[in-house]
């Protein structure tokens, strides 16, 4: 069997804990969440007992996409308060324990940034080059491609009488990475946050950055719409490893920190070549192949069309990334972040069963082999917010998304409001609901974004006091994390491939192994133990239900959403 792999890392055996600032903590009134408010509740993490705080971003930013347009990255939002408030922070997590992970947004930059404001003043600007800059075709865009956020890739700009390329929001412009200017820049930016004391960055869909030669037109799959999508052209593009290489050897190598890249449309392969310990890039990925196990394939609506979604299929997913990277690479786990709604909502049941649901979906991501990620609020089982009308939200991408859809093209609005309650990234922006009181304690002014109506029921303050709430449950499960190394480097085992409503997998490492048994139904099936699964001693690490430690393990009548693990030897 396996012993500890000479590759012990601090980043493979932490739990992360990602802040969406604006939506955390507010300490000033203003209505929307700040670093002051952050270090407020840094106690409140301690005692959750998470290693490693991630921070979307809080460099300054017209605020287009939620900071994730930057216009100076080496300065604060002024919302969010100041550079020395940035420090004092720092300090605080430092002195608990914990580390800081910052955002880094290298595809692109906002329009109000100031290499972009030089670059579009004329075509011989010296940073005219920093950005990706195409006459018109035909009297149109320079290709067809579709953006993420709706609508055209491209925005003409009268002043130099040509398009620049945005694959976000017209708001945040792609930046040019061939140009070697542009990787110094952005090198030098990150060793300067290195130094100032960070522990490492999440790298937003990182795997963009190389587009393909010539920007040619993507093929037509959807014949109804003037723009198609392209991805095949800017996604993994042919330099992108080239780049990443660079970023390693001239800023990463230097420093003992952990790295993990948001990657859309990636396959195990690629995670390999990006995390293998010999010649990869960074530690982990954020891969979406288990976050579009609900969307109709091919869809033109894309993630917004919504199909039941089937456990097979979600055993099929997340086993083939925990079997093919074991020893290979690293994974990461996560159910729910920034653009991604409530799990409980989406995989559990948010009305009857809600913290049963909570604490499986918990039990069953946190017991796998990778770096187990926590959201704001998904610790206390906060769920999706269903907001009356599109009035109400504050989201680019589904303000865009409604005016494309239902104010454009005569969608039916009662079932893209339904799509969005389901989907959109509003869910998980609602302030954290710390207590009973007005605006669930969030702020004393009014929010930036409504409250989820259900915080006098579901808050910090609450779950703080009740021993049995999904906080104290997550406690547990982070701290049996660091008991035990089998949670952390053991083996994976997927256990009745079949079976539509029982998930459980065994994990191997020297000696022991691992049981783990969820039910991600309302119903109460019957879980038979395979007989290849022997063991003389079993001892029960954690359920989400009574149970009696005696009680036989090779047939288990599971109660609603029920999790259990087991030690065996």
């Amino acid at each position: 069997m396996e012993s500890i792999p000479k590759t012990k890392q601090w980043w493979k055996e932490a739990v992360v804990y990602q802040i969406y600032p604006r939506s955390f903590k507010d300490s000033n009134g203003d209505g929307i969440g700040d670093l002051r408010g952050i270090i407020e509740k840094l106690d409140y993490l301690q005692e959750l007992g998470v290693d490693v705080v991630w921070l979307s971003p809080v460099y300054q930013s017209p605020n287009d996409d939620n900071g994730y347009d930057i216009s100076d990255y080496q300065d604060i939002m002024d919302e969010f308060g100041t550079l020395s408030d940035w420090d004092e922070l720092l300090r605080e997590m430092h002195a608990r324990g914990m580390k800081l992970v910052m955002d880094l947004v290298v595809n692109h930059t906002s329009d109000e940034h100031h290499w972009f404001i030089e670059s579009r003043k004329s075509k011989d600007n010296p940073y005219r080059d920093y950005y990706i800059w195409r006459p018109g075709k035909d009297g149109k865009e320079p290709n067809n491609w579709q953006s993420f956020f709706s609508g055209s890739a491209w925005q003409y700009d009268e002043a130099t009488g040509e398009y620049y390329l945005h694959l976000f929001s017209k708001k945040q412009p792609d930046l040019n990475w061939e140009n070697e200017k542009v990787r110094e820049e952005i090198f030098n930016m990150m060793t300067w946050w290195l130094d100032r004391g960070i522990d490492g960055f999440r790298m937003d869909v990182i795997n963009l950055l190389s587009k393909v030669e010539g920007l040619p037109d993507a093929p037509v799959t959807n014949p109804n719409d003037r723009y198609q999508w392209g991805g095949q052209y800017f996604v993994n593009g042919s330099k992108l490893m080239d780049y990443l290489r660079e970023m390693k050897e001239k800023v990463l190598s230097k420093y003992d920190i952990m790295t993990v890249g948001e990657t859309p449309m990636v396959t195990t392969d690629d995670a390999i070549q990006f995390t293998n310990e010999q010649d990869g890039v960074m530690n982990m990925l954020f891969q979406f192949e288990h976050m579009d196990v609900d969307s109709k394939p091919g869809s033109h609506l894309g993630k917004w069309d919504i199909q039941p979604w089937k456990l097979t299929d979600l055993k099929k997913i997340m086993s083939k990334w925990q079997v093919e990277l074991h020893g290979k690479g690293w994974n990461s786990l996560y159910l729910e972040n920034h653009d991604q709604p409530r799990s409980v909502s989406r995989f559990g049941d948010d009305k009857t069963y809600r913290v049963e649901s909570a604490k499986m979906l918990a039990t069953w991501l946190h017991m796998m082999q990778g770096t187990p990620y926590i959201y704001q609020g998904q610790e206390i089982g906060m769920t999706n917010v269903a907001f009356p009308s599109i009035e109400y939200y504050r989201d680019v991408e589904t303000i865009n998304l409604w005016n494309d859809v239902v104010v454009n093209k005569g969608y039916d609005p009662d079932q893209i409001l339904k799509a969005i309650h389901y989907r959109g990234r509003d869910n998980a922006r609602t302030p954290m609901q710390w207590d009973a009181t007005e605006h669930a304690g969030f702020t004393t002014g009014t929010p930036w974004i409504h409250v989820n109506p259900n915080y006098r029921d579901i808050n910090v303050e609450q779950a703080l006091k009740d021993e049995n709430s999904v906080f104290h449950y997550y406690k547990k499960l982070i701290r049996l994390r660091k008991e035990h190394p089998i949670i952390v480097y053991g083996s994976y085992e997927l256990l009745l491939e079949d079976d539509e409503q029982i998930y459980a997998y065994l994990r191997k490492f020297n000696d022991e192994q691992l049981l783990v048994v969820t039910n991600f139904s309302s119903d109460q099936p019957t879980f038979t133990l395979p007989s290849h699964v022997t063991f003389t001693e079993k001892q029960l690490l954690i359920s989400n239900y009574a149970v009696d430690e005696n009680e036989p393990i090779e047939t288990i009548v599971l109660k609603p959403y029920e999790a259990r693990v087991y030690k065996l030897k």
